[in-house]
């Protein structure tokens, strides 16, 4: 889950990997380092902690490294070895004439390490892309070119890796890999780019070439070029990213977090976009898949792309009435699962690198499903894996808890909620395209919730000062969006939260409750209303402090909670969205009153790439 960057062009070097690191801090910041080529000779820079750290050691430099043409550089989420200087990467192998960044696990790191150390090489960190280094090293000093010794290592390597490395030997070139993790190589004039995601590179160009499992890429200032696994020479085609460079900046919000729940509006839009009509018909026709062969849908994802999955559980199973299954990807990809042709499985991930989710895939595939993709990030690997894909067009998510990802993933499980009871006549057109038409109002419906919520928010903040743990409640749709904010609010503010239906509250989170255990309560409307009232007295009774959501106006939450976050009254298919807006902004005041991080919350990383 580490971010690599690499450059090969112009004397700019170290101002393009470090702008380029700090695009991917989201996913890793235990520590940061380069590797940078010069005059015969690679100097390895390393810090730990944030990547400001290693800012300060390049600014106290005063300009002598402003001549560098290339070089690739690192932002770390340990993994092997603790976070440490000696851990940090780049690594270098041999004498120090090469150096590797690596995203991944070797699996097969230990047995490697005891035949190099056998052959007398010594090692200096803990990890296991140290291994790589010094077995590329070892090759380049037998006389092979630095992508034939990549090549040769990759055949020796198990696990999953996206790794670049630079050699004293060939000035100006980087080669780089992947197996299973994520790299793209981003095109200029006269320079050439290398990284994790395209978000570190939006600043320097807009046209990419992904590079596959089992490929390996060769750039200098002038070329790039592709080699399959046999040394072949590959043809790809780029393709343009649409984000701009302002999507990765603050744009005068304190956080990325504050900045991304305010940018919910507009993600909606951009998502329903040519998928929803002004009369409430869907068209889902981008996909390319015969939904009216489904017969059952699995939907898999971690996370917050799990509960978004039981939100699509919902709307499926009520509209389509197609039977769904929903599983966290990291168990399914075990669970010997059951399905076949007309089983459409729909794999959610935010990054579209996510290494559980990419293995429910090929589960899927074994038995025949039919893959659609979820995914934030265009190019990305589940993009490649799916038969279909379905774009969640939220833009650039920097911070490391997701929000308007979420929520944009939701709108697009809607969309295909209606599709499919669409094309199976489970509910009359007409009142179909009301629904379609209710759904067009989420943008509107979610700029109303940020209005209306307001300063109370951080009222509610008061109520979890000498906190223990909190609880968060709710039924029916409720009850995934009450998982989701206590995931949100665990995250960032490290305290402890359970998400739970609130009629099963009885059957053991009751037992925590007490003054110290505020509860979140998201009390709705329709035929679970007055029960999740009873459910929220019956904590009341107990001490706790109760924070409702509730439409403005409900009296009876009033009387019941010590403080309502009001909701603007919404379409039933709206819920979700207007519910799940005040409970991001909560746990983010709650941990910006502890002084924490809200972007970078420890040992957390955006993009999780490791099993």
């Amino acid at each position: 889950m580490c971010g690599i960057v690499g450059y090969a062009g112009r004397e700019r070097c170290v101002e393009v990997l470090m702008d380029g690191l700090e695009h991917l801090e989201y996913r890793g910041y235990d520590s940061a380092g380069l590797a940078l080529q010069r005059e015969g000779r690679i100097e390895q820079i390393r810090e730990v902690g944030e990547l400001r750290n290693l800012a300060r050691t390049i600014a106290a430099r005063n300009g002598d490294l402003s001549r560098v043409q290339t070089g690739v550089g690192h932002t770390r989420w340990a993994t092997h070895g603790r976070p440490s200087e000696e851990n940090a990467h780049p690594h270098l192998g041999g004498d120090g004439s090469v150096a590797v960044v690596h995203n991944g696990i070797i699996e097969n790191f230990a047995e490697l390490r005891e035949e190099l150390e056998e052959r007398g090489v010594a090692f200096s960190s803990e990890t296991d892309t140290e291994v790589m280094a010094h077995l590329i090293a070892e090759r380049v000093q037998a006389g092979e070119t630095l992508r034939v010794a990549l090549a040769g290592v990759l055949q020796r390597l198990e696990g999953s890796f996206a790794v670049a490395a630079v050699s004293v030997e060939e000035p100006g070139t980087i080669v780089a890999a992947r197996h299973q993790s994520p790299l793209v190589v981003g095109l200029g004039e006269g320079e050439n780019f290398l990284a994790s995601a395209v978000q570190a590179l939006l600043k320097e160009t807009h046209e990419f070439l992904v590079v596959e499992n089992g490929e390996i890429v060769e750039i200098t200032d002038s070329s790039v070029e592709v080699f399959d696994a046999a040394g072949d020479p590959v043809e790809r085609e780029s393709f343009e990213v649409d984000w701009d460079a302002e999507a990765v900046e603050l744009g005068g919000y304190e956080d990325y977090m504050l900045k991304e729940i305010h940018e919910q509006p507009a993600a909606l839009r951009a998502t329903l976009l040519g998928r929803l009509d002004a009369e409430g018909a869907v068209d889902l026709s981008e996909i390319g898949l015969d939904l009216s062969e489904i017969e059952r849908v699995v939907i898999v994802g971690c996370g917050t792309a799990y509960h978004a999955g039981l939100l699509g559980k919902h709307a499926i199973e009520r509209f389509a009435r197609i039977p769904v299954e929903v599983a966290i990807a990291s168990e399914y990809r075990y669970a010997d699962p059951i399905g076949d042709e007309n089983t459409l499985v729909v794999a959610i991930s935010q990054s579209g690198e996510t290494t559980d989710t990419l293995a429910a895939i090929q589960a899927a595939r074994e038995f025949g499903g039919k893959v659609l993709a979820v995914t934030n990030t265009q190019g990305s690997l589940i993009t490649r894996e799916a038969d279909a894909v379905l774009l969640t067009k939220a833009g650039p998510e920097i911070c490391v808890a997701s929000t308007k990802a979420f929520t944009a993933q939701v709108a697009v499980l809607d969309l295909l909620a209606l599709a499919l009871a669409g094309v199976r006549g489970t509910v009359a057109e007409g009142e179909l395209r009301g629904i379609g038409r209710d759904l067009r109002l989420a943008p509107e419906k979610v700029e109303e919730t940020l209005g209306l919520v307001g300063d109370r928010v951080e009222e509610a903040v008061e109520l979890f000062d000498d906190a223990r743990c909190s609880l968060f409640l709710g039924r029916g749709t409720a009850c995934p969006v009450a998982m989701e904010g206590a995931l949100k609010l665990k995250e960032i503010s490290y305290l402890p939260s359970e998400g739970y239906p609130a009629g099963e509250m009885k059957h053991g989170p009751i037992a925590l409750v007490d003054e110290y255990c505020p509860v979140v309560a998201i009390i709705g409307d329709g035929l679970v209303r007055e029960k999740t009232l009873s459910n929220a007295e019956e904590t009341v009774a107990r001490g706790a402090n109760v924070v409702a959501l509730a439409r403005e106006g409900d009296r009876a939450a009033r009387r019941m909670a010590r403080l309502v976050l009001p909701v603007p009254e919404a379409p039933e298919i709206l819920a979700p969205f207007v519910c799940s807006v005040p409970l991001q902004l909560l746990a983010y005041h709650v941990a910006k009153e502890r002084g924490l991080d809200v972007d970078k919350p420890r040992n957390l990383a955006k993009s999780v790439t490791v099993e």
